[in-house]
This record gives structure tokens, sequence and C-alpha cells, in this order.
């Protein structure tokens, strides 16, 4: 049941405040009747209620009812991140005719409850004066309208890996066209150069050439092979590409609505030295899976029986920067694979796997269980006191390592092959990157707009990112991340047309001077022209083009631009709102 504050009529604006007990995650450190208190007397505010979880869709009915009644003409949700709720809150507001863009998300959960657990006052004045400064911002807001643009029913999908050739399929047969422009000669990627795969055994060659014969059957699909994306215009829904095919003289042009980023990744490789490589049979892991894959029987290297093989796992993964912090994920799993394959062919094998953690998750852990019951050896190293190779006088390796489970005992295992586990690296694709203005993650992948909400889209409309290109992912998961954003093209391109946000930035022509050499360079996604208008220059900013980042509000010097949605006049009354006295 939530508490409420009927504030009277008042004059100007109708704004309700609706302060989230999130229960608990705020209310444990904000006290929400203290900031309920302080806003019912706030100009304009008609209506001050707390809510146990605002989200909810009780809650949201209430609040649909009370907009209705009380005419509310703005909205203040104070709760958790916008990330999260805003356009949760933005669907309550339309549902109650209230224009969606009256409405502000105040995030005092992770802004004040979450930030200052040891200071309940000082949370809770906190949370009061953002909260006025959400009321200051909605009262200065006017109604906007959604920009309506007509989007091609067409995708290109850049990279023909497992996931982008999945993707290319689902695409198709929900009835858009596709382009996969693929960098190599061939299609398949990584994938296609694996031999068996657990669970079922099918070879990664087999499973890629199934996909490459349901691209075949499927005539809306265009394949363009030794080919690279080199230029991309026009605006979202109706971008324009420029693609180099190796060999042509002339550029192939496609006209597409969206853009599904595939491009895969690279395997690491270590530097002489690193771990032993560079010494004879010292491999990685993707050098060691050909060797497997390649053979039958007992293991031959160099014409010499294998008998004994280590295992060096997380080389170039899970590293103190500037390494790789992050673990790769499916580098244990494809191990204890290989590991298996090649038990099977030889029961005498001796094998032992060093490692800091092993990561077998899900269905995975079945094939660790059998690896240990058909006899190889798990010995977990201190991360400070990695192993280290070297190559004895009869020829073979040493591979010396502590053991945590004997006591931190240093013992030295003679080996025929040593096998260094190495993780996925994001793929040198700075080309690419630029031209999409892809963004980029402190890890290198590229980076989603977020992980759990929108997993595949971009900060860049119409443009997805798809399998390992984001992040390390299992086979399984990029082909999963490939339909996802075949499911996010449907959304956009089957209707015909989509509806972008109106937080743009816009010109006023009477006060721009034409100095467009600033604005210009400003903006990072191309969004702002020069035109002509009554004979002179003046900035233009296409709306469908533009982010709404506001990059270019602060450089102009003759303040000619505005940020819709947040503007000057908004952004002054929020920081005034926050002073204890008008800010002149």
């Amino acid at each position: 049941m939530s508490e409420q504050v009927d504030a009277g009529t008042g004059e100007g604006r109708r704004i309700g405040v609706f302060i989230c007990h999130c229960g608990g995650n705020i209310s444990d450190y904000v006290d929400v009747a203290k900031v309920r208190d302080a806003l019912k007397d706030e100009p304009d505010v008609v209506v001050s209620e707390t809510e146990l979880f605002a989200c909810s869709d009780g809650t949201q009915k209430e609040m649909v009812q009370a907009i209705k009644d009380k005419k509310l003409d703005g909205l203040v949700v104070a709760s958790c991140s916008p990330k999260l709720h805003q356009i949760t809150f933005q669907g309550v507001s339309k549902r109650a005719d209230l224009n969606p863009y009256s409405y502000t998300q105040v995030n005092v959960r992770e802004q004040c409850s979450w930030a200052h657990t040891d200071d309940h006052e000082g949370a809770t004045e906190k949370a009061i004066g953002l909260v006025r400064a959400g009321v200051a911002k909605t009262r200065l807001s006017r109604p906007l309208e959604p920009l309506v643009v007509k989007t091609l029913p067409k995708t290109m999908v850049v990279g023909g890996g497992v996931a982008g050739l999945r993707a290319a399929i689902g695409l198709a047969d929900i009835g858009l066209g596709v382009v996969i422009v693929e960098r190599a000669s061939t299609l398949g990627g990584w994938v296609a150069e694996l031999g068996p795969m657990f669970p079922n055994e099918h070879s990664g060659r087999e499973q890629i050439d199934f996909l490459i014969e349901e691209v075949a059957k499927r005539p809306s699909i265009t394949i363009l092979t030794d080919a690279e994306l080199v230029s991309k215009s026009g605006s979202f829904g109706n971008y324009i590409t420029e693609v180099r095919v190796k060999g042509q003289d002339q550029m192939v042009t496609a006209e597409v609505g969206t853009i599904v980023v595939a491009t895969g990744f690279d395997t690491y490789q270590p530097e002489v030295g690193e771990f032993g490589y560079g010494i004879e049979g010292v491999l990685t892991l993707p050098e060691f899976t050909k060797l497997v894959d390649g053979s039958k029987g007992p293991l031959i290297y160099k014409d010499k029986p294998v008998r004994t093989i280590a295992y060096v796992y997380c080389v170039g993964n899970r590293q103190p920067a500037p390494g790789n912090e992050y673990c790769s994920k499916f580098c244990c799993a494809a191990t204890v694979h290989a590991s298996l394959k090649i038990a099977a062919r030889d029961s005498e094998l001796r094998q032992y796997h060093l490692h800091r953690d092993i990561r077998t998750y899900g269905k995975f852990e079945l094939m660790y269980s059998e690896s240990r019951e058909r006899g190889s050896v798990y010995m977990k190293f201190p991360d400070e006191t990695p192993p280290s190779v070297a190559k004895m006088a009869d020829g073979r390796l040493a591979v010396t390592v502590v053991d945590t489970q004997t006591g931190n005992e240093e013992l030295t295992l003679p080996a025929d092959l040593v096998v260094l586990v190495t993780g996925m690296v994001p793929r040198k694709n700075q080309d690419l990157t630029s031209v999409l203005k892809l963004p980029v993650g402190v890890d290198g992948f590229y980076n989603e707009i977020h992980p759990k909400l929108r997993p595949v889209e971009t900060v860049v409309a119409g443009v997805m990112i798809a399998g390992a290109c984001q992040s390390p992912k299992t086979l399984s998961e990029s082909v999963a991340s490939g339909l996802a954003a075949v499911t996010q093209s449907a959304g956009i391109l089957l209707k015909g047309f989509a509806e972008l946000d109106p937080l743009v930035a816009t010109v006023d022509t009477e006060a721009c001077t034409g100095c467009t050499d600033k604005c210009l360079a400003s903006c990072p996604y191309d969004a702002i022209t020069t035109v002509d208008t009554d004979g002179r220059k003046v900035a233009e900013i296409s709306a469908a083009v533009c982010k709404g980042c506001g990059g270019c509000v602060p450089i102009c010097p003759e303040n000619a631009i505005d940020l819709l949605g947040y503007t000057d006049a908004q952004m002054r009354a929020s920081i005034d709102s926050l002073a204890k006295e008008p800010v002149s």
C-alpha cells in the first residue's frame, strides 16, 4: 500500500513524484518518507508518493490512475538506474496519455543508497536534492514525438563464421534480404578448422558445411568473400554501404536497414620464451587440436610417440594488467575435450593439467569428470607461481610446478609435449571499427548497450554485434547471440518503419554564424553538415543520425545548438535546484 501526500492543485505544471523503496535497496539507507515530505511543497508538484516497488505491475497501474485522476503533465520517478527502467516508466506515461518525454527518472539507488551505505542522513539529503533537480528539469520539459524513419528490408552481416552464417539464415527465413561480407576467401571462420566437438562429436567442418548448404538454398542471401566493408553513409534504417572486393575494380554498393557485426576473434599468440614457447614441443591449444584432429591412433610428434603431455592453463588470460584480465570461457572445456580424444586412442598416455582454476561449467562438467576417471591428473598452482618450462639434456621437456594440493611442493614433470592453453583475444578490426563507429570496451571487444537488457545492440542504432567479437563465447553462445541479432533486426525492419528517440541536438539557424569547422569536427557520428540558408551557410543536424550525445553543444561559441530533452535551460534549472542559493 502506498503512502501519498496530495499537495493541492497549484498553478503551472502538474508534476507527480514517486519515490521507490526498491524493497529495501533504497529505503534501508534513504529515508524515503523524508524525501516524499520534502517534495510535497515543491512548486508544481501535485502528488508526492512512496512505493515499495515502483516497477511492479500493480504500482504501474496505480501510477497510471494517478496521472489520469490528477491530470498530471509531468512525471518524476526516483528509483534505480534509467538503464533498467526508463523504458518501463515511459510505458506508464504512454498508457496514461502522458507524453513519455515529460518523464524523468532519478537514480537514487546507485547514486544515493548504494553509494552512501555508511551515511544515511547524507544519502537522504542527496536524494532530496536529486529529486528536486529532476522536478526542475521536468518543469521545463515539453512534449516530443518520436522520429519516424522508413526502413529497408535488408541486412548486412559482416563476418561469415558460425554466428554470421546462422544469423544470415535466420534473417532470410523471416523475409529479409541479406548480404554476407567475409574478409577471408572462404566462409566458416575458426569453427571450420575444428574436428569433433562436444557433445555430439560432429566436426566443426561438418557443421559449417551444413550452414553453407542452407545459405545456398536461400536466394535472398548474397555472399561476398575476400571483401571488406569500407564505408557507411545514410541514416538508421537506410544505410548505404560500400564493400571492397579483392580483384574487382569497383566498389559493391549495398543499401541495408541494419548491420550485424560477427567478425569473430583471434587466438592469443605467446611471445617467444613465454612458458617455453619457441622450444620444440611447446604448442598452443589451436596447434595442438590440429595435431590431434589430423591424426589417428596414438599421438606422434616429430616422428616420435608422445607418452606424456602437460597442459598449462590460462596462458594469455586472467593475467594482471596490462595483460588480458578476462577469462576466455571455452579454453578449459576445449582442452579437456582434446585430452579425452587422445585418451580414447591411447590408454597408456600420461596427461597432467596444470591450472589455477578449472571452469568446465554446465554440461562440460561431465567431460571433466570423465577426464579424471580416465587418468588425467589435475594440479592447481598458485597465482603468483606459474609453471616454468625448460628443455632437458635428453631433448625432452621439463615442466616445474608448485602443486597446492600437495602442500605447495615443487614438482618437475618430464613431458614430450607441453600445450599452452591460449584463449580468445579481440580481432584487429580498426578500419571496420572506425567506419561503423563501434564502441570498444577496455578488454578490446565490442561493447553492447546493456549485457542483460540489450545484449546485442550497440549505441549506433541499427548496428548489432554477435558472436565472439563481443566477448569470448562458445559455439552455442555465438549462435544464440546471432539469433538475438536476427530478432532485433526483425523488430526494426519488418514493420517498414522505425521510431527513434527525439532526444537529439538542434540548431538555432538565426544564432548560427556558420563556423561549422568546430561542430562538424566534434560529432563522432557525422550527423552535422552545412547547408545554405538565405544566402549564408549554417549547420544542420540530421535527426536520424544524431545519437543525442550532446558533444556539439558546448563547442558552439554562439550557443546555437541545444539538446532536446536536456536543454541548457533544463540543465541550469536542475543545477540551480541543487544549490543552496540560486546561481545567477
